[in-house]
């Protein structure tokens, strides 16, 4: 490379790295500013757990849940540093992000060079940011994909080296993936199915290849295992077995394959939204890995990692916003691949033309970020949470936890009748019942009666001091087809033993607060929140 060639590649990557350094600044101050936004139901249920976790209480014996404990116990840890509030825990994931940034930049440049990494990592700082994908809230799949992709990058550099022990160190952080919640399992799937290829292409040993796979696999069971042990040896292994295999495995086949597609082809509009720039380049990368001679020995990784990506947000058919957030990582990579090959394909001489080429990506970046700057950084936050949350009562919650924690003392107990266990977390106060959701008793499956029979049980052997009834349907879900036996024990039950002393009216003009009694002239509406304490 002559001198003027040298400097206009340094010029060039010079201007990718203020690119870079530009959109980290902008993502970490939208980030910031968010950080008060209110928890939402999966940050409450992890946030709930963790506090649990931090007084010695075990997952799955005061909060059921489907999902693995990994993304539970980080949040643990991650309170334990910055504190166990809602800030703390945003601030919690700001960590997670910037760290899956770097681990992109070091995986791209390791695939594909240095101004790849550099594209893949301001790439997935711009589009986990989305509100489309619900990337302002920490989320489980943020926690998924943080050991999958340190978990590439380790087998990496182990078939670099021919080294058996970061075969082993890569399996152990895919199985981190995994403990995160289940979806992580495609990211196991994905590093043995690439490890044994990436052999079997090299001619290692039919005998040999099988070994490392297996090494690998036994590294990917070791959280989940001693994860198993540890619950085991608690006393909660039962409830754990039946929340994550045997209710998981109902709530998993309800939706058929035919309306999983037809969801799928619903979601996937809104999954992109603004950031359809961003999505298209990476198509175009995509399409450069079939080809383009020079990206075509990295090809294979690049392909399986976003075919199992893909495959990681079909588990149910549900194709939720927060999903998508595992295939980010993928997208980054490939958009990464399409700014290296512009750049490698444009040759001397036409230097303005690889100019426009980052034009171009920055515009990708920038365009998403402008699009929803109002969300970022303007609205007030009230106004933000109900851009992305509508009326489910994330800020109510806050609130109400507030107001509850003032009228109690830290050794009673209270029973939320919906899914808000956030609630539990604002009010610092242990549940009555171990079902913080409430979803599963309304679903059309075999264990729905058992478990409202179960929850009433556990409420009248607590005989909680407070009971808070959530009168909305996005917190029930609720079909033609839902056993209603809970809601006539309710009425019943808070009738005889309780008495209302709060009303939370939420409707499209805001929410109207009456905490300490509700007025004789003052009628539910009809999403509402009712707030009973128990009679003396």
């Amino acid at each position: 490379m002559n001198p003027k060639q040298a400097r206009y590649r340094n010029v060039f990557r010079f201007a990718l790295w203020l690119l870079f350094c530009a959109t980290l600044v902008a993502v970490a101050c939208a980030r910031i500013r968010l950080l008060g936004l209110p928890l939402e139901r999966d940050e409450g249920e992890y946030a709930y757990t963790g506090q649990l976790l931090l007084q010695g209480i075990p997952p799955y014996k005061l909060a059921y849940s489907m999902k693995l404990p990994g993304t539970a116990a980080s949040y643990a840890l991650l309170m334990s540093i910055f504190g166990d509030t809602t800030t703390g825990i945003h601030l919690g994931l700001i960590v997670i992000n910037l760290v899956t940034v770097g681990l992109i930049f070091f995986l791209g440049r390791y695939l594909m060079g240095e101004l790849a990494g550099v594209a893949a990592a301001a790439t997935y700082g711009v589009i986990s940011l989305m509100p489309y994908v619900l990337g302002q809230a920490a989320h489980a799949t943020h926690f998924v994909v943080l050991p999958a992709i340190a978990g590439a990058l380790v087998l990496l550099r182990a078939l670099n080296r021919q080294s058996r022990v970061l075969i082993f160190a890569s399996g152990c952080l895919f199985g981190l993936a995994l403990l995160m919640k289940q979806p992580g399992l495609f990211f196991v799937l994905f590093g043995v199915v690439y490890l044994f290829s990436r052999d079997r292409s090299e001619h290692v040993k039919l005998r040999q290849a099988a070994l490392r796979s297996l090494i690998f696999l036994l590294g990917a069971t070791v959280p989940l295992f001693v994860t198993c042990l540890l619950l085991w040896n608690v006393g909660v292994f039962e409830k754990f077995w039946f929340w994550t295999i045997k209710y998981a495995s109902q709530y998993g086949s309800r939706v058929s394959i035919a309306d999983g597609l037809r969801i799928f082809a619903d979601k996937l509009p809104n999954a992109l939204g603004t950031a359809w720039p961003i999505w298209g380049v990476a198509a175009i990368g995509l399409l450069m890995c079939v080809v383009n001679r020079t990206l075509r020995t990295r090809a294979v990784f690049l392909t399986m990692f976003a075919f199992f990506s893909i495959l990681s947000v079909c588990p149910g058919f549900y194709f939720r916003p927060h999903y998508f957030i595992l295939v980010l990582p993928a997208v980054s990579l490939l958009a990464g691949a399409a700014v290296a090959v512009a750049f490698d394909t444009i040759r001397f001489g036409a230097q303005n033309f690889r100019f426009a080429v980052l034009l171009l990506f920055g515009f990708a970046l920038a365009w998403p970020m402008w699009s929803e700057g109002d969300f970022f950084f303007e609205r007030p936050l009230a106004e933000a949470n109900r851009m992305v949350n509508g009326k489910n009562p994330f800020p109510e919650s806050g609130k109400i936890g507030e107001y509850i924690r003032a009228q109690s003392n830290p050794s009673d107990t209270i029973a939320v009748l919906g899914s808000e266990p956030q609630i539990y977390f604002y009010a610092q106060r242990r549940s009555a019942t171990g079902y913080i959701y409430t979803y599963s008793l309304m679903e059309p499956q075999p264990y729905a009666h058992q478990m409202q029979q179960e929850m009433i049980r556990e409420i009248e052997a607590a005989q909680p001091k407070f009971l808070v009834l959530v009168v909305v349907n996005k917190s029930w879900l609720a079909g033609p087809d839902s056993d209603r036996s809970i809601f006539r024990w309710a009425h019943a039950y808070c009738t005889a033993n309780y008495e209302a002393i709060g009303l939370i009216n939420i409707s499209d003009q805001g929410t109207d607060y009456y905490l300490s009694g509700r007025p004789a002239n003052v009628t539910p509406t009809a999403d509402h929140i009712l707030i009973y304490r128990r009679k003396v």
